[in-house]
Parts: C-alpha cells; structure tokens; sequence
C-alpha cells in the first residue's frame, strides 16, 4: 500500500483505517467476516448509513489534515456521508493509468483530483470534470498544495454528459479518459444520473472523445448492484476490444486479508 494509508482490519460489516494521523471505523457491507482485532481503538467512528448516519468522536481531530500519496500531497477531512476525502483503492488505478503515459487525459467524476494531480505531474495535460463546487475547490486546494499549480490543469463544473456531448460537437480529443461515477446523483442544473441508465449513454459520446492514437479509458464504481463482468460486456460492446475488469480491493496490514471496494472495467489500446 503507501505509507500515509492502511486499512488495519476489517469485519462485522465495519473496516478499521488509519488515514494519516487518525484511526477510523467506517460501514462496510462487503465485510461479512469476523475481525482479527478483538477491540479497534478509533480517533472516529462512524454510525449508520451513508444518507442518514453521523459521526462519534473519540479523540479532538483537526478540520483536516495533509496527507501523500507518494510526492503528491491533499487535504483528507471528515464529510457528512463517512468520506474522508480519498478513495484509497483508487491508488492501483492510478499506477495503471500513470504507466500508459497518456499527454491529455479527461477525468470524469474526479472528485478531489487525486488521479488528475498524479498525472498532470507526470506531464499530462488534464481536464478535470465534476458536478460538486466543493469538490473542485477541494481539488485545487489539492493542486496547491502539492504545488502544481503551473500543471495545465482545466478544472470544470459541469454536468458529464452534456459536458461530453459538447466536447464532441467541439471535436475535442483525449488520449485517455477516467470515469468513477456514483450509483446516483444530480449535476449542477439538477441533471438526473442514474449509472444503469446514464452510463451507456455516457460511454458511448466518450468513445467519440478518443484520439487517433489513445492510451486508456478506465471505469471505476461502486455501484453494488452491478458486476465486474457487466461493466466488461459494456465496454466491449461499445469499443470492441479487448478489457480488463475485476475487483479493486485492500489488503489489511497484518492477516494479508483482501478487502474488495470497487469494481473497474478498462482499456490499454495497443498502438
């Protein structure tokens, strides 16, 4: 794993992480084992799901806190729906979609940036897309702090399919394209997405996207309802290649025990 993340155990439908300096107990429905700790001693807890759950604190934590991801530096903080700013599985997307070497990279969902800022440093340009204010100024505060703020970075608030469909009435391309879209949620002129629906839809004007001569397209979810193998037969259909799908996943620091997270389905292009 990496040093500023460890996921310490996992059980009774709960995982026990540190994030930096702080311990943490967050909900986990794919934990349907018994923990190998008997007693987890958090800085933080959080109780009930994610709609309608909050918050325990056992310790006084900071508003937040600096973490690394190897020479890439952002901010983790507690948010109302248990995130802590970080998908910490994402990191082996990041080192697959990093060996690609792609020049210009469109990041959808991106969230807090972590994916745009590893790849911006590594001399690709990037166009970051997210519905969420919060989540882009996060992600340039991210920027900041990791001074790459001469990385040709364009940061975007915007709906993904009609930011899409526009960027293929622009005649735009990209060598590479990231998706991690939620299972559901709305864009910033209240756009319904649901992934079932939307996500075919959206993949199909991303296929118009790619270059002459891509490097990747990578999907990421965690929409449970949904397979790796269902997420592969959609991409296969729409780009008739080969694809890679399966399980991301963590693996606890001292029983070695694989907790899966995500699914992904994605695309290396042969040149």
């Amino acid at each position: 794993m990496w040093e500023d993340y460890e996921l310490i155990d996992s059980g009774n439908l709960k995982k026990f992480e540190r994030f930096g300096r702080y311990k943490f107990i967050r909900p986990e429905p794919q934990a349907i084992w018994s923990p190998n700790i008997n007693n987890w001693q958090a800085d933080a807890y959080f109780l009930g799901k994610e709609e309608d759950g909050h918050w325990k604190f056992n310790a006084k934590i900071l508003s937040r806190w600096e973490m690394h991801y190897k020479d890439v530096k952002f901010w983790a903080e507690i948010t109302p729906f248990r995130h802590l700013g970080v998908f910490p599985e994402q990191f082996l997307q990041w080192e697959w979609m990093d060996s690609q070497k792609p020049k210009n990279v469109l990041n959808l969902f991106g969230y807090t940036g972590l994916a745009t800022l590893i790849l911006a440093k590594n001399k690709a340009s990037v166009t970051h897309v997210d519905a969420s204010k919060k989540a882009i100024t996060w992600a340039r505060e991210n920027q900041k702090l990791s001074d790459l703020e001469d990385k040709p970075i364009r940061w975007i608030i915007d709906d993904a399919i009609k930011f899409v469909e526009r960027e293929v009435r622009r005649n735009r391309k990209y060598d590479g394209i990231i998706l991690d879209p939620p299972k559901f949620g709305r864009g910033p002129n209240g756009e319904l997405w649901k992934i079932e629906e939307s996500l075919p839809k959206l993949l199909q004007s991303c296929k118009n996207l790619l270059s002459d001569s891509p490097k990747f397209i990578a999907l990421t979810t965690y929409a449970l309802r949904l397979s790796s193998t269902s997420l592969g037969n959609l991409m296969q259909e729409i780009f008739n290649t080969t694809v890679e799908s399966g399980e991301l996943a963590v693996k606890e620091k001292n029983s070695g025990r694989i907790l899966p997270s995500a699914i992904y389905s994605r695309i290396a292009f042969k040149s």
